[in-house]
């Protein structure tokens, strides 16, 4: 193509404010020279446009802008001359009216990481007479950081050539905040992960009293910097101050092993177990008014009261203060209360230690606990037996967690070896998979940090445990088993038999290993019994005749005592091993009875979220639906009702990049019907539509399957999202 002849200058990008005027006429051509745009000598400039409006301009475009904050800007291509309204100099950086920039200096305005970004993309849409965009950071006379976004579009002339750039420019600066505030929270997150896990291992190792007051004081908590910390133990009503930082000593004697008053926020977080949050000093007067003037004189401003809680019991108390006011979120609240757990129970095990005549019995208490927390719907008992007498002690341990959501987890394991080492590293380990459990995570998670965990203690040890799930609402187990034995189960009928579970590697061997779940149900009224292999196994029996005789043991009428007959079924199965003359390992015994809610019917809902694209959630929940639809006697339903959940749980997953809640319920009125209704509720507003597949196709025949089965059926929305439903009536399936 012809070109008209023209001067050369000096290469020049000048990026900035947009204009709103038509075009220019210009007796030269742009091209691409050594990486940059050649312009004319002339200096260019940034200008301040008055707003403009030609005959083709909506009278609704400049208000509309002007609402939205969007500037818009101008570049004469051939003269080098930007134009911009009063918006774009502002959200550029400039100030008053109008200002001139050489190309070079604007770019000089930019972070050094964008301007290379910002030149490449413009001179790649001048070559291309395209379009372009970009994201960009500049310094503001004041120096702060801000954030612009623009787009624009290569105009040609007549000719065909590179003549102007017009576009908008608008403030990104929030969205920059926000990505740095996204990164701030995500090495924070990985930061107090990393925390936990060196707290429980620090606190796992902590042998006295006063080695657990030091690690305490000493924990460096991320994203909380306390300006106080303090350890006490609690007893006959009185606090002991086993360690403290931050306080001066007069602050802190005081307290020591005074009578602890009910009217201090101590008391109240001792008395409930439940952490006492206290973000001023206004709230600490409002709440607790015959207690601030003593707390005044410290000159914090917000504090924390952790209950220490083992084995069900308040045992000591710490606090956590801050010497500026702030609100606690949920992360740190959590975060304070897991350190309260790895804290209480490192001390009771500690406080124990200290008693070398009671080394044994000591270990033992703190590795298994002395009662099993009361959680409505289920039943448990637990027996031990060590294998002799005097300080001879072992790796057997069980622990019964109360989980999120009113759930219950079992653990029974066993360390390799019968010593003190192997007793240390249990009391570590049932630590650690305690509150792994506690936080919420999915048994194979647990499982699989657990034995991540033991194989980072590098102790040559291993462990075998089983670790179950159940769902006090529904009687549903799920279990996972690494190198442990399988559960057995008593039935209602009063038989018994080996329930199979999936098995793994024993904990420690593979730091990377991962865990199958095992799902079953229980009906009320039936047993779970876990083991450890003291119990069927020894040198002269091998592990099949033991688990037949295990099996013998659960089985059968029980007689009756006047105790629980979970007690009496413990007992029976404990006589018997202490009577054996095979027996020379520990024992440690683990029952668990699902007695279902009040009725002895399961609860008539099932609620469940389905994590985003999690297509092997799906299955379960169908396991879910069909056990609990049997359990409400309504077993007819269950097909129809499996088929279309599944449709619409997975049309929410897959067609949304949220989360999914699914809820059944089943409704029973006088004189009508059971009327069954499942909801699937997400948070997108694209709402389904129903269409009609050919005979090859191998998807889309959702709604059509469920318009043609259920009952009823609809789509509603929910201020954020939608809720998609059906309804089934029983004596219609049927």
């Amino acid at each position: 193509m012809a070109t008209e002849p023209e001067p050369q200058g000096p290469a020049r990008l000048p990026l900035g404010p947009p204009a709103q005027g038509g075009r220019r006429s210009g007796t030269r051509t742009s091209s691409l020279a050594a990486g940059r745009i050649a312009v004319p000598a002339a200096l260019p400039a940034v200008q301040s446009l008055a707003t403009r409006t030609g005959d083709s301009t909506p009278e609704w475009l400049e208000p509309a802008m002007a609402a939205n904050g969007i500037g818009s800007f101008d570049w004469d291509i051939r003269r080098d001359l930007i134009e911009a309204d009063q918006r774009a100099v502002a959200i550029i950086g400039g100030s008053g009216s109008s200002f001139r920039l050489s190309s070079d200096a604007f770019l000089a305005l930019l972070h050094p990481e964008d301007a290379p970004v910002v030149r490449r993309r413009v001179e790649r849409a001048v070559a291309e007479l395209g379009q372009c965009g970009a994201y960009y950071r500049t310094v503001f006379p004041g120096g702060a950081l801000h954030a612009v976004r623009f787009r624009g579009r290569v105009l040609a002339d007549a000719f065909g050539r590179p003549s102007r750039m017009v576009g908008f420019v608008w403030d990104a600066t929030a969205e920059l905040h926000k990505r740095e505030d996204a990164g701030r929270m995500a090495a924070l997150r990985e930061e107090r992960s990393r925390f936990i896990k060196e707290a429980a291992r620090a606190l796992s190792e902590a042998v006295t009293v006063r080695d657990v007051a030091r690690v305490f004081t000493e924990l460096p908590l991320p994203g909380l910097p306390p300006d106080g910390l303090v350890l006490a133990a609690f007893e006959t009503g009185r606090l002991q101050i086993l360690g403290a930082s931050g306080y001066r000593p007069e602050d802190v004697s005081s307290y020591d092993r005074a009578p602890l008053e009910p009217f201090q926020p101590a008391a109240e977080a001792i008395r409930s177990r439940l952490p006492v949050f206290l973000s001023s000093p206004t709230e600490y007067r409002e709440r607790y008014p015959q207690a601030w003037p003593r707390a005044s004189s410290t000159g914090r401003r917000a504090w924390a009261f952790l209950p220490l809680v083992a084995s069900g019991r308040a045992i000591g108390l710490c606090v956590v203060s801050f010497d500026d006011s702030r609100e606690l979120d949920a992360d740190e609240r959590t975060l304070l209360s897991t350190l309260g757990g790895l804290v209480a129970q490192s001390l009771a095990r500690a406080r124990l230690h200290d008693a070398e005549h009671e080394l044994a019995a000591g270990l033992q208490r703190v590795m298994l606990p002395r009662t099993v927390p009361a959680v409505p719907g289920v039943t448990t008992a637990v027996r031990y037996l060590p294998a002799g007498s005097g300080l001879q002690i072992g790796g057997d341990w069980y622990d019964v967690v109360p989980l999120p959501g009113g759930h219950v987890g079992l653990v029974i394991g066993d360390v390799q070896g019968h010593d003190v080492h192997a007793a240390g590293i249990m009391g570590q380990l049932r630590i650690a998979l305690r509150a792994y459990a506690a936080e919420g995570h999915p048994p194979a998670a647990v499982m699989a940090r657990a034995s991540r965990f033991l194989a980072d203690l590098d102790t040559d040890h291993f462990a075998t445990c089983t670790y179950a799930e159940v769902n006090v609402d529904y009687g549903v187990v799920y279990a996972v088993r690494a190198g442990h034995l399988d559960p057995v189960v008593r039935r209602g009928d009063g038989s018994s038999a080996v329930q199979s579970v999936v098995g793994g590697l024993p904990l420690g061997v593979s730091a990377d290993q991962e865990y199958q779940v095992t799902r079953f149900s229980l009906d009320p009224g039936e047993t779970v019994v876990l083991c450890t292999d003291g119990l069927v196994e020894s040198r002269t029996m091998d592990l099949d005749t033991g688990m037949a005789r295990l099996c013998e043991s659960v089985a059968g009428e029980l007689e009756s005592t006047g105790v629980d007959p979970i007690e009496d079924l413990a007992d029976r199965i404990a006589a018997r091993a202490a009577d054996s003359a095979e027996r020379e390992d520990d024992i440690a015994l683990l029952l668990l009875r699902w007695d279902g809610p009040e009725g002895g019917l399961a609860a008539q809902q099932l609620r469940r979220r389905i994590g985003q694209a999690d297509l092997a959630r799906v299955a379960e929940l169908r396991g879910e639906l069909r056990d609990a639809l049997r359990r409400w006697g309504v077993a007819e339903l269950i097909d129809t009702a499996e088929l279309l959940a599944s449709e619409l749980v997975t049309n929410a997953i897959r067609h949304t990049d949220r989360d999914a809640m699914f809820t059944a319920r089943l409704y029973r009125e006088d004189g009508r019907e059971p009327r069954l209704r499942i909801e699937v509720e997400d948070e997108s507003d694209l709402w389904p539509k129903r269409r009609t597949p050919g005979e090859q196709a191998s998807s889309g025949r959702g709604l059509m399957l469920v318009e043609a089965l259920a009952d009823a059926w609809g789509v509603e929305p929910r201020g954020t999202g939608k809720r998609m439903w059906f309804e089934l009536t029983a004596g219609e399936a049927a």
